[in-house]
């Protein structure tokens, strides 16, 4: 891309006005400006937005997956934009170059599909569980990974014409993995950038009632729509395995263990396993999809 266009979709479900009000701000005052800003109340009323903003009212939630494809088919209505980023409505963009400078790594890498920000408290700390590789003592260590975070992050509109949208029936968790794993199958690269830094408060994923259970599975879909048969028991007994090691309540796990019945015996179709090409490609950039 010569010179790739920015558009910005941002989720909401109406409870944090300030914040959006604050994330909006900030984009406003990057120094490359975004050419559309989406705004979507999934399943909730809008608060009053800045004139620029185009605002979205879905009249149910849709989860983060329908949510985030309803922004994206507003946004290819606009037909003027290149790169899309999804930003959590309580995340900030505290340096004014974001987009500057990642539009400069676009413009570098027309195989460049995915950039994945920082996630980073007010105190500038990063919890482990945002960066998006095994290694994860040092946030500020990028380069070519196999995931992202979902918090802050760019997508290449070509390469989502080419491998398809959010994975609608996922609702919530994994869907970064799933849309990365599609990506590195048709040959997109997936980029951790720490200089893209998006504030945001420091949360446990558990806040969500139905993380443990969507998070099971999800896990199970993935592994069925993506891997290779004879890993996919493999994975999912590494991630059993895990799973009993770390979470440290009856109730979670009882949670899990529905969630992972329920991913067994329900389809989430289309089932395209990845080429041993991108298992391989995967693995020498320090994570096997089987963990």
């Amino acid at each position: 891309m010569r010179h790739p266009r920015v558009g910005v979709a941002i989720l909401t479900m109406g409870t944090r006005s300030a914040e959006l009000a604050d994330l909006l701000e900030s984009v406003a005052g990057q120094d490359t400006p975004a050419a559309r800003v989406v705004v979507v109340g999934n399943g909730a009323p809008l608060p009053p937005l800045p004139e620029w903003v185009t605002g979205v009212e879905l009249p149910e939630n849709l989860g983060v997956t329908g949510g985030r494809n309803a922004a994206l088919a507003r946004l290819r209505e606009f037909g003027d934009v290149d790169v899309v980023v999804n930003l959590d409505d309580d995340g900030l963009l505290i340096s004014p170059d974001v987009f500057t400078r990642l539009t400069q790594l676009y413009a570098a890498d027309e195989r460049l599909g995915i950039v994945g920000f920082r996630i980073a408290d007010e105190r500038g700390r990063t919890q482990r569980r945002h960066v998006p590789r095994l290694r994860a003592s040092d946030p500020t260590r990028g380069g070519p990974v196999t995931t992202f975070l979902g918090g802050g992050h760019a997508l290449s509109l070509r390469m989502l014409d080419r491998i398809g949208d959010w994975p609608e029936p996922f609702f919530y968790a994994h869907e970064e993995t799933d849309l990365a794993w599609r990506a590195l199958d048709a040959g997109w690269k997936v980029l951790y950038a720490p200089e893209l830094v998006l504030q945001h408060p420091w949360t446990s994923p558990t806040r969500h009632a139905v993380f443990h259970r969507m998070v099971a599975r999800n896990r199970v879909w993935l592994a069925k729509r993506h891997l290779p048969a004879p890993l996919v028991p493999a994975c999912l007994g590494v991630w059993i395995a895990l799973t009993v090691a770390r979470t440290g309540s009856a109730a979670g796990l009882r949670a899990w263990f529905d969630g992972f019945a329920e991913g067994l015996r329900t389809p989430c179709p289309p089932r395209r396993p990845m080429r041993w090409a991108t298992v391989w490609r995967m693995t020498r950039l320090g994570r096997p999809p089987v963990v």
